[in-house]
């Protein structure tokens, strides 16, 4: 009997370790999805998406610069030891309620939190990047958690027209926001290729096109997918099966311009984006940039030097600086992109009013179009290696 018992523990184990040994090889091509087929492009191999300026965008830079090393590095201290500044674990935030509806040329928009920011005009209201989740993850309680509440309550949200989706990210495609979305308002979702087929798992129905596409929204509103500079991924091995994009809202009273997540890449694509008319208002990406002490930008994220050049070659719109306070994804601490990005304005001269980090829930009218003087790009770049700028942790 005992012999019995030793052979079945015996084979157990040895099942077990062959089993072990042949995920690696076996849960790689399960776990990975084909999220959109079609012709190879410019920004596509027939099978995976591509940024055409500098290929896939993880890695970008001379090394001996201050862009960041390969994540795994990054990972694998915090497996040994954090080293981060001291993040809050609440931050406290006072939630708006929106109006129902702004109509005419009129413009308000509020930064709810993250990339998710509510814009009303013209009648429509309009969300990006929508997330409410607590977690940026694939399963609640586990990855980064939100320490900012949104700026405005999901049941305080005015009916929503128009949502657009840049990538398919967890911090900004959430499962559990669009399904509420979908079953309360059936919103218009736009995105790039591919990330419909996540969205379909929320029970909703999304509208894709590839950069430089189209689709109306009304008679006078519609929607540009433009390029940005980034990379996809739910489970790390379907990377790039669905596209990343920025976008265009054309409106009669200016455009808005929404980066999504980016890195810098060939800087080419802010100036596309101003290609489609005046930029009324942007949404440009500040945080999550630093992977270690003094870095000012990633492959696949910018930090606020470059958030100042893309403003600039927008024609230096009103804009809200994005993606940092809500979830922890980097190094910096917590205040760094917002105040980064403000000593960088003082050190060339720039009113911060054009371009601000806000709180959460903030809300305020966007004025017309106006005219701004040129910034000197250089200028930034001077005052980012400054040792009070560049030191911030």
């Amino acid at each position: 009997m005992v012999k019995r018992i030793l052979h079945w523990v015996g084979s157990g184990l040895l099942f077990a370790l062959i089993a072990i040994l042949l995920l690696p090889v076996v849960v790689p091509p399960f776990l990975d999805r084909i999220y959109y087929q079609g012709p190879a492009a410019a920004n596509f191999d027939g099978a995976h998406f591509v940024n055409p300026d500098q290929g896939e965008g993880d890695w970008v830079g001379d090394p001996s610069s201050r862009s960041n090393p390969r994540r795994g590095s990054f990972l694998l201290r915090l497996v040994l030891g954090d080293d981060r500044p001291v993040w809050p674990e609440h931050v406290t935030v006072n939630p708006i309620v929106p109006d129902e509806r702004v109509e005419g040329d009129r413009m308000v928009t509020t930064w709810i939190g993250h990339a998710s920011a509510l814009i009303q005009t013209q009648g429509l209201n309009i969300l990006t990047d929508p997330i409410w989740s607590d977690y940026a993850s694939p399963v609640q309680g586990i990855g980064p958690r939100r320490v900012a509440a949104p700026g405005i309550r999901f049941e305080d949200l005015p009916p929503i027209d128009l949502v657009v989706i840049s990538h398919n990210h967890y911090d900004h495609l959430d499962l559990e926001t669009l399904r509420r979305l979908w079953e309360r308002d059936r919103p218009l979702i736009v995105t790039s290729l591919g990330n419909d087929a996540v969205i379909a798992q929320a029970g909703a129905e999304a509208v894709t096109r590839d950069w430089g596409g189209s689709v109306q929204v009304s008679e006078e509103v519609s929607v540009i997918v433009t390029r940005n500079h980034h990379w996809g991924s739910r489970w790390g091995v379907d990377r790039n099966r669905a596209l990343w994009s920025s976008f265009i809202i054309a409106t009669p009273g200016g455009n808005i311009f929404f980066g999504g997540d980016t890195g810098p890449g060939d800087m080419r694509w802010p100036e596309e984006a101003a290609a489609h008319g005046p930029v009324r208002l942007a949404f440009i990406p500040i945080g999550a940039f630093r992977f270690q002490r003094g870095q000012d930008w990633s492959g696949s994220h910018i930090g606020p030097m470059h958030a100042m050049q893309v403003w600039n070659r927008l024609g230096r719109p009103v804009s809200i600086g994005i993606h940092w306070g809500t979830f922890r994804l980097s190094w910096e601490g917590y205040w760094t992109p917002a105040r980064m990005l403000h000593m960088l304005q003082d050190c060339a001269g720039v009113e911060h009013g054009f371009f601000r980090a806000v709180r959460h829930g903030q809300r305020f009218d966007v004025p017309p179009v106006r005219g701004t003087p040129e910034l000197d790009e250089a200028e930034v770049e001077r005052c980012a290696a400054t040792p009070e700028i560049r030191d911030l942790d």
